[in-house]
């Protein structure tokens, strides 16, 4: 009997471990590796997603089917396997070094993407370029291990939700604290009846005992130090980024019309990006260039042009500034547009206004009124200036001077702000964190050819020259010392 409640309490004592493990097991959760395509036994799916995120995502789409600043990933292996494989890691680690050497796939993808300079990964190991490429087939076919598969309908670049792992683990958590409990209970028990067969006392310990315990305590104690310190490290990283941010502006500016259809140079408006620090928000009177001719848009006519007039003072019907605009009555300046809107209305449909009409006319002029109203302080700005909502915004100890990197660096407006001409409503597009920025600084070569900025640089012209040298780094000029940007 005593053998039999020994070998009995001897078991219970191991089970607990074996379902820890097992629990623990499926909370973690082990990489598995595809069967497709011809990858070594340490490519691991898991680590390459970690890897695209970090390294390949801020220009290339997470759906692998989608071409942003970079080409759509999926099926790269296919488009590569005219080549040796060795071709694709030295790809991915040195682009320009292929294009410069001639070969005929890099050749190709520089006369397509060019002048967008793929960035440099000259520190990834040959399996973690596997585990990336793993991650990419897994993601763009959907089947063969863990990837990412992403909302095609969600903005490139902008963070989408977890698929739904999360209450399988909090299920998981549950039925291991329960079976803690009923498990610990059992032990309990036995332990009891271990002690009358021996004719030994023993005090059956309670529930209030158990919670009450100085081992639990202290490993919720423990438990709540780790979380907290691991979710205030995590925040204070993530303090002040924003990327994905796309606040509502005063006016429907479509980017994808302007610059996508219509092929507006970015630095027409922004004109301050070639010159100064900022790009500046362009002034109504650089819209009024174009919108004194085009008065009606395509896509919304008169309601949201009609705000651009009302917020400077230009009847759109007489085609002129109006005089003393500022001293005008509001009830004057309510006619005016009104009256326009009314006009546009009744030659759209074929000259009856009647109750559609005038509660359209009403809800343009609300429109306008609501547009030029301070929202913080409900102040009328009519006439005034129009409130863009700020999207980008730099920590106020870290320096960026457009004009360093436009002018004299010839980057692309679209290295940082994305696919610009195809958003309708823009948003920020990259992280913009301080690792971003300096792999950035550490990876781009230097653009020397017919940049005067960078002639006093002469030890270098002169080893490119020489073919001692492939390329020249903002890194090797200074771009990561610490002032260059906490000034």
């Amino acid at each position: 009997m005593t053998a039999a409640y020994s070998t009995l309490v001897h078991l219970a004592l191991r089970i607990p471990r074996a379902i820890y493990v097992a629990v623990v097991v499926s909370l973690v959760g082990v990489g598995t590796l595809s069967a497709q395509g011809p990858y070594p036994d340490d490519a691991d799916a898991t680590v390459g997603s970690t890897l695209f995120r970090n390294q390949c995502a801020s220009c290339h789409a997470k759906s692998m089917k989608d071409n942003l600043t970079g080409p759509a990933l999926g099926g790269v292996e296919e488009r590569w396997s005219d080549y040796p494989r060795q071709d694709l890691y030295a790809w991915i680690r040195n682009s320009q070094g292929m294009i410069s050497q001639g070969h005929p796939r890099a050749k190709a993808l520089w006369a397509e993407w060019g002048p967008t300079v793929m960035t440099n990964f000259p520190a990834l190991k040959d399996a973690e370029i596997e585990s990336i490429l793993l991650y990419i087939n897994n993601t763009y076919t959907g089947v063969g291990g863990p990837g990412e598969l992403v909302d095609d309908k969600k903005p490139a670049g902008v963070e989408t939700e977890a698929s739904s792992n999360v209450w399988l683990y909090v299920g998981l958590l549950a039925i291991l604290i329960v079976l803690s409990f009923v498990l610990a209970r059992v032990i309990a028990n036995m332990r009891y009846m271990q002690a009358v067969s021996d004719g030994r006392e023993y005090k059956r310990k309670t529930l209030v005992d158990t919670l009450t315990s100085p081992a639990l305590i202290a490993f919720l104690v423990f438990a709540a130090i780790v979380l907290g310190g691991y979710t205030t490290v995590n925040k204070a990283i993530t303090l002040g980024r924003q990327q994905g941010y796309q606040p509502t502006q005063p006016i429907k500016f479509s980017h994808s019309l302007h610059s996508g259809e219509n092929k507006i140079a970015c630095q027409y408006c922004h004109d301050g990006a070639r010159r100064s620090k900022h790009s500046v928000i362009p002034a109504a009177n650089t819209c009024m260039n174009c919108h004194k001719a085009i008065k009606k848009g395509p896509r919304w006519g008169t309601a949201e042009l009609t705000k651009i007039y009302a917020s400077i003072g230009y009847d759109p019907k007489a085609d002129k500034y109006i005089d003393n605009y500022e001293e005008m009555p509001r009830a004057e300046i309510e006619q005016i547009y009104k009256q326009w809107i009314m006009d546009n209305y009744a030659v759209d449909n074929g000259g009856l206004v009647g109750v559609e009409g005038e509660r359209v006319v009403q809800e343009q002029w609300d429109g306008i009124v609501a547009a030029l109203t301070n929202e913080e302080h409900g102040d009328d700005q009519i006439p005034g200036p129009i409130e863009w909502q700020r999207i980008h915004n730099l920590a106020d100890h870290a320096y960026f001077n457009h004009a360093q990197h436009v002018a004299v660096g010839k980057l692309e407006c679209q290295t940082c702000h994305g696919p610009i001409q195809e958003m309708e409503e823009v948003y920020q597009y990259s992280p913009l964190s301080m690792g971003w920025c300096i792999n950035c600084h550490r990876q781009t070569p230097v653009q020397f050819e017919e940049n005067p900025y960078y002639k006093s640089y002469e030890q270098y012209h002169n080893e490119l020259n020489a073919g001692t040298r492939q390329q020249v780094t903002v890194e090797e000029i200074g771009g990561i010392e610490c002032q260059k940007c906490h000034y």
